[in-house]
């Protein structure tokens, strides 16, 4: 199973019925009256998957209905789609950090070239570089030169810089990637620490940018004994509690602030990796690589028991999603964990 990279989509339809405008010199009457509009949304929710043995070895094979999906805890039917095409166009952004602990890290980050080549695989892809501290520095633009894209990773470099803007670095490589509007993955690569420092983006923002977009952050983070203590626990309502979906968003900000690379690639279906060693960094890359290249793209369009205006479509907001497989209770199931429903916009 070939793991490509989800993208999200959102369609509106609206139909309206206006009857003939009645003479201004007539009475005006119900009959007269505009015909309520009709309006309709379809939102596909594709979510990828990897599946592991205890092990650690990828399970492959799976059906579609092996995969036990929920949304915001309803059970939605979910389609899998085929893996034949393993050279699907992608579009990298590449975000490394270049200030703080960053600068006695890049010793470490020797093999990202290497790294990134294998990342790409055989596919067709245009890669940006970008290196932030407060603000952004675009090494790059978008190239599908190997060799221009080694030499703008080769060009990252420490920057004498007390803040890592890690919302506005995201922000910032899903706004490059959006304004192209070109087919395909879309990926940003994220090395940084755990924290943000001085961002102006608000998390909630970067949050409803990622649930929106066909974009998958994949994370490689520094000091992960840090990151595992406030990470402890982190996601998900203590034993017992009652699920707030309201809540839910507050919990993603406050995750975002505690560990922004791990919480947006959760949100994403991306990958988080963290590392202390140069041993480490290369046993990552290669993890991250092993993943890219083997998962599940689950998708399907939510429907929700039917609400008073008679609508069974996604309400407005940040959406829960769960995946099991009741096949392998024990299987280590890794998944895109929430998405952005989109509001019905008013008809025009």
């Amino acid at each position: 199973m070939r793991y490509r990279i989800a993208s999200l989509l959102s369609l509106g339809i609206s139909l309206g019925l206006q009857a003939q405008t009645a003479d201004q010199n007539q009475p005006v009457n119900q009959n007269q009256l505009p015909a309520p509009t009709l309006q309709v949304q379809s939102q596909l929710v594709l979510v990828p998957t990897t599946v592991e043995t205890g092990k650690g070895d990828m399970v492959y094979g799976l059906k579609a209905s092996q995969f036990l999906t929920k949304d915001n805890g309803v059970h939605q039917d979910v389609q899998l789609e085929d893996a034949g095409n393993d050279a699907r166009p992608l579009s990298l952004v590449v975000v490394v950090q270049c200030s703080r602990s960053a600068e006695r890290e890049f010793p470490k980050l020797r093999g990202v070239a290497t790294m990134v080549s294998a990342l790409v695989g055989g596919a067709p892809t245009d890669t940006a570089v970008v290196q932030f501290g407060t603000g952004e520095e675009l090494l790059s633009g978008f190239t599908r030169d190997p060799a221009a894209r080694e030499r703008a990773l080769n060009r990252l470099a420490p920057c004498s810089d007390d803040e890592d803007t890690i919302f506005d670095a995201v922000d910032y490589a899903n706004t490059l990637l959006d304004s192209r509007k070109t087919p395909g993955r879309r990926v940003i690569l994220l090395i940084s620490e755990t924290r943000d420092h001085g961002s102006e983006t608000k998390p909630m923002d970067v949050i409803r940018a990622l649930g929106r977009t066909n974009t998958v952050v994949d994370t490689v983070s520094f000091s992960p004994a840090k990151s595992q203590l406030i990470d402890e626990g982190e996601h998900g309502p203590p034993p017992g509690a009652t699920t707030n979906w309201l809540a839910l968003v507050v919990m993603a900000v406050e995750a975002a602030r505690t560990n922004a690379p791990k919480e947006f690639a959760g949100l994403s279906g991306g990958e988080y990796i963290n590392f202390t060693t140069q041993h480490g960094f290369d046993r990552s890359l290669n993890t991250l690589a092993n993943h890219v290249h083997n998962y599940y793209l689950l998708s399907f369009v939510p429907r929700f028991p039917a609400d008073a205006s008679g609508s069974s479509a996604a309400s407005p907001g940040l959406h829960s999603l769960s995946v099991k497989i009741p096949d392998y209770p024990s299987a280590t199931v890794r998944h895109r964990e929430s998405y952005w429903a989109n509001d019905i916009e008013p008809a025009k």
